[in-house]
């Protein structure tokens, strides 16, 4: 929560909303975020929601069973505007999650949203994304032919494309 509570600037920048869930209850989410205030001075910047039941959390598979019954496994969902499931990233209970690397997949969803790309292996913000393949034999040869031209990818079917610039100045969709 700390760790969120820090880089909570950055995911505003990105157009995006943080929510904890916990199957805690809401006196012991008060008791833990007045604690952590109290000791760190931090303000947790965004709602927890108490799922004291554990519905919510057996839904989305954050308990898992062959380590309990009871304890969640710490889940980060990336949910775009469309209220669709991007990204589901698990950890062990003994791994914490890391920020980086959940803002850089923010950040590639958004750009390969924006630029109707996609976003290569270790792919940074700033780098160029992948062209969608060709569908057709015609658009194979312009492909193959724009390849020979400009350099900018191994064969028609893994191409370059630097995303268009308003991409990288909001990180957001542009459609």
């Amino acid at each position: 929560m700390i760790a969120f509570s820090r880089a909570y600037t950055y995911f505003q920048q990105m157009n995006t909303e943080l929510l904890g869930l916990s199957i805690d209850s809401n006196p012991s989410h008060l008791a833990w975020i007045y604690d952590i205030y109290c000791k760190t001075g931090i303000k947790l910047p965004f709602p927890i929601v108490a799922d004291r039941s554990g519905q919510i959390a057996r839904k989305y598979g954050m308990i898992s069973n062959d380590i309990s019954t009871t304890e969640t496994v710490r889940n980060v969902f990336i949910i775009d505007d469309k209220q669709i499931i991007r990204t589901i990233m698990i950890y062990p209970l003994n791994v914490g999650r890391f920020i980086p690397e959940i803002i850089r997949t923010v950040q590639a969803l958004q750009m390969a949203d924006c630029s109707k790309g996609s976003t290569a292996a270790n792919w940074m913000p700033g780098q160029p994304v992948i062209v969608p393949p060709p569908q057709t034999f015609c658009e194979l040869e312009e492909r193959q032919n724009a390849i020979n031209e400009n350099q900018n990818g191994i064969s028609w079917y893994l191409s370059f494309k630097q995303p268009p610039e308003i991409c990288e100045k909001t990180n957001n969709e542009c459609n």
